[in-house]
């Protein structure tokens, strides 16, 4: 059988540099700018899929440097942070696996096969449950990630790819790249209780912090869909850079990471009006916010880095190079 990436390129249609399983290597290049700026209480660390690297890179937000690098194996991309943070969940999907890393110790404290090719992993907030997409089966994946036991399978639409959990654990989301949809899941029951739809070719998925909203970035038609989660309906469609890869939500504001345009687009969750593009580095992608909304941060591919952004700002305000081909697609902070 041909590998996951070499069948992903084929099937995006799309070319080699968007497809999520397969990209070149590229130019590293980084540099500091200036002193670091202490991060907020909570978020000490984020944690870094390099998937070409095959590795996570453990990056200290406070000094805005490497603290360690954990080997791994299968390309891992997606990864998710348990609710209390003591684990980080990755999914490889070349080698069909979820690593569980012990956050504190730094290690990989287990590892356990799940389906043909899992990429968006998310983690229920309150239980030691975490929720995996497979790309190939088209199905979001029930998995006890202290057994390494999968307790349920629920069909999606086709090659699910980012997932996320509402803040009170009671759905959880997919987005189903290839069907342009979101599918809506009780995680009480397991069943699909909702199928909304998307612009073209939605690829990651943020709920804001009332579980109110869902926003997708939709990669071929370069723009973002906004969902009411209560009524599960689109209430609007925002227009972004090229090739959009996934959304974080920080001071009322949505980021954007842009992959062909080496660009965050930021618009305003109310107006849904443009405030700004952010340059970063080549190709970025993974992007995550802190809780208290000071600073963003962008994985970016080609240069492999970190990026922090300041959200007042608008601008980059620290780089850390990082390993190789970092991908970051999921919850990345601890």
């Amino acid at each position: 059988m041909a590998s996951i990436r070499a069948a992903f390129a084929i099937r995006t249609g799309l070319g080699h540099r968007l497809a999520p399983i397969c990209l070149t290597a590229c130019l590293v290049w980084a540099s500091a700018l200036g002193a670091a700026t202490a991060a907020e209480p909570g978020a000490r660390e984020a944690f870094v899929t390099n998937q070409e690297g095959n590795s996570v890179s453990v990056v200290d937000l406070d000094t805005m440097a490497v603290a360690a690098e954990i080997p791994l194996g299968g390309n891992p991309a997606g990864i998710a942070m348990s609710g209390d943070r003591r684990f980080a969940y990755v999914a490889a999907p070349e080698s069909k696996e979820v690593f569980v890393i012990d956050a504190e110790a730094r290690t990989v404290a287990r590892r356990f096969p799940v389906g043909r090719g899992p990429l968006g992993i998310a983690a229920h907030p309150t239980k030691p449950t975490i929720y995996v997409a497979d790309w190939y089966e088209h199905k979001l994946f029930v998995v006890d990630p202290e057994s390494g036991k999968i307790t349920g399978g629920i069909e999606t639409g086709q090659s699910p790819s980012g997932v996320a959990v509402t803040p009170d654990g009671a759905h959880v989301l997919t987005a189903d790249r290839d069907s342009n949809q979101v599918s809506m899941i009780d995680t009480a029951t397991l069943q699909r209780v909702a199928v909304i739809p998307t612009g073209d070719r939605p690829f990651g998925i943020t709920i804001d912090a009332k579980g109110e909203r869902a926003y997708t970035a939709n990669v071929r038609s370069n723009d973002v869909t906004v969902i009411d989660l209560i009524a599960r309906k689109v209430v609007g469609t925002v227009p972004v850079g090229r090739r959009p890869y996934a959304v974080a939500l920080a001071g009322g504001k949505a980021f954007v990471t842009d992959q062909y345009a080496e660009t965050v687009t930021v618009f305003d969750t109310t107006t849904l009006k443009e405030a700004g593009k952010i340059a970063v580095g080549g190709y970025p992608e993974g992007i995550s916010a802190s809780k208290d909304g000071r600073f963003v941060w962008v994985a970016c591919w080609e240069d492999n880095t970190l990026e922090q952004i300041d959200v007042s700002t608008l601008t980059v305000v620290h780089r850390v190079t990082v390993g190789a081909g970092p991908r970051a697609f999921g919850e990345f902070l601890r």
